[in-house]
């Protein structure tokens, strides 16, 4: 009997172990080994660049983070666009993008310094910014951390738009409600 119970709990953990894998999830929970935070310039997004840092020095982890260039106004993908109420030209639409582009390196180059800055343990770093598909930043950071195997995404609790009388940003909100591993929300 003491046998059959001892193969029973070893069949469990290996059942256990093997969905952990299969669902990409960490071995212990709490140690990250992929850690994702979204940037979008605001002090709460800087603020969660900062504690993903933090953990990502702690379970010595890869830290990405990502800047996602939104289409909200959907003059992209538009026939006539508008740009500020006139037609928009495609030169004048990649001047946008381009500028939102630099805007976003400017805010990434912050992580890369604080990186450089804290301490002397080094994290591999990767920044990137990205252009939207859909006019959704939640979805396209949760898409973004699933193709990568994250096994964390750090958000702010609001991002640029800033109204003051939400509890949680509809990103972070987005975030929490899709995402594939765990997130943390960075007040």
């Amino acid at each position: 009997m003491a046998n059959t119970l001892y193969e029973l709990e070893v069949f469990h953990k290996k059942v256990h172990q093997e969905e952990l894998v299969r669902n990409k999830l960490p071995h212990k929970k709490g140690k990250f080994s992929k850690i994702l935070v979204g940037i979008d310039g605001s002090q709460p997004s800087m603020d969660a660049a900062e504690y993903a840092l933090a953990m990502a020095k702690k379970d010595n982890a890869e830290l990405i983070a990502i800047h996602v260039l939104s289409a909200k106004s959907g003059y992209e993908h538009t026939p006539q666009p508008l740009l500020f109420g006139l037609p928009a030209t495609p030169s004048s639409v990649n001047d946008i993008i381009q500028t939102s582009k630099e805007e976003a390196q400017r805010w990434l180059e912050k992580v890369k310094q604080q990186q450089l800055d804290d301490e002397n343990i080094e994290v591999r770093l990767k920044t990137e910014v990205i252009l939207a598909s859909t006019p959704i930043v939640a979805a396209e950071l949760v898409d973004y951390a699933q193709e990568e195997n994250v096994d964390l995404i750090v958000v702010g609790t609001k991002g640029r738009s800033g109204f003051k009388r939400l509890l949680l940003g509809s990103t972070a909100s987005g975030v929490v409600t899709y995402a594939h591993c765990p997130v943390m929300i960075v007040k």
